[in-house]
């Protein structure tokens, strides 16, 4: 599918696409994304959610506080 043909059928569909960013307002809610990422066991699913928590609270703030190197994490 192309790109306008995937936003037709989205806009037919009303929909639009999801951003984690959205709901990761507490501690809480990073827990339960990262709980279900994890109960999902697809090793891209769990990637994808631990990338989305760090760039919500900061990817600087979250290298830091691991003490590895941007790169590493």
């Amino acid at each position: 599918m192309t790109k306008s043909v995937k936003e037709d059928v989205r806009a037919l569909a009303n929909t639009r696409l999801w951003d984690p960013m959205e709901f990761l307002e507490t501690p809480d809610d990073v827990i339960a994304y990262l709980e279900a990422a994890f109960e999902d066991g697809n090793p891209c699913v769990i990637a994808v959610a631990m990338d989305d928590v760090a760039r919500r609270r900061g990817m600087t703030s979250v290298v830091a506080k691991a003490g590895l190197g941007r790169k590493s994490l």
